[in-house]
């Protein structure tokens, strides 16, 4: 993913702290209710449903629509595998079982410090977040893979393109899900990530909007730490004036 178009605004050290606090309970609720949805509507994303016995389960069932979700499936992984990831081209069925499980995991970027490659910061979302079918090689770790920080692991690295395509092509076969996620009041898209050969992804996000400081202050704070990492803050505003799609819909017919 491309550095996003943020919105900046300058902090004084005590708004940032009380800010910082705030973003970091404001975060980890958003996180937290997510799961809990995520868990509640499990049983509607079993990948079996859309890839039947083209991945290994307890069940193998026939499903309509199967083999053209699996040479879709093929096609965007072959399009993606060799490069960055040097992973064999061809997907053989059955594959191996994918957990029905829904991972989300904030989403992180990097943040060129005044447009210079040498210094950059690791940011943390706190209002959106990637979601993923349950992994042994999540993101991190992948990166970590790619940049030789770890051993390669063939089948754990394909295993991870699979859980994020198998949920793109999921939510692209089955829009009524996107439409009922939208109706707790989230925006479900699909991004792409550079840094992985722009692998696409589902991206989540709450309808509540953030900020970052300058990237003076930015430096500041990652130099005290000592961590080259800083979060998004949520902005007080934003909070008041929250959109709310059903509303908004609503008085739309209203004045139609």
């Amino acid at each position: 993913m491309a550095e996003p178009n943020i919105t900046r605004k300058d902090l004084d050290n005590q708004e940032f702290l009380k800010l910082r606090q705030a973003t970091a309970k404001i975060g980890a609720d958003l996180g937290a209710r997510l799961k809990r949805h995520l868990t509640t509507l499990r049983p509607l994303f079993i990948p079996r449903k859309l890839l039947g016995t083209y991945v290994k389960s307890s069940s193998q069932q026939e499903i309509n629509g199967s083999e053209k979700a699996f040479a879709e499936l093929q096609e965007m992984y072959s399009g993606l595998c060799e490069d960055p990831f040097q992973l064999p081209k061809k997907l053989q069925p059955p594959m191996p079982p994918i957990a029905g499980t829904i991972e989300c995991l904030p989403l992180e970027y990097s943040l060129e410090i005044e447009g210079d490659p040498t210094k950059t910061v690791t940011i943390t979302s706190p209002t959106k977040f990637v979601l993923s079918y349950q992994s042994e090689c999540p993101l991190k770790r992948l990166q970590n893979i790619m940049a030789a920080n770890e051993a390669r692991q063939p089948d754990e690295m394909r295993q991870a393109l699979l859980c994020h395509l198998t949920l793109v092509l999921f939510f692209k076969t089955f829009p009524s899900l996107q439409m009922l996620l939208e109706d707790l009041r989230y925006r479900v898209e699909v991004i792409q990530l550079d840094q992985f050969g722009g692998l696409p992804v589902m991206l989540l996000s709450v309808p509540l909007g953030t900020f970052l400081p300058n990237d003076t202050f930015i430096m500041e704070v990652t130099q005290l730490s000592g961590i080259p990492a800083f979060q998004e803050i949520v902005d007080p505003d934003a909070v008041v004036n929250m959109e709310d799609a059903f509303r908004d819909s609503l008085g739309e017919m209203m004045v139609g």
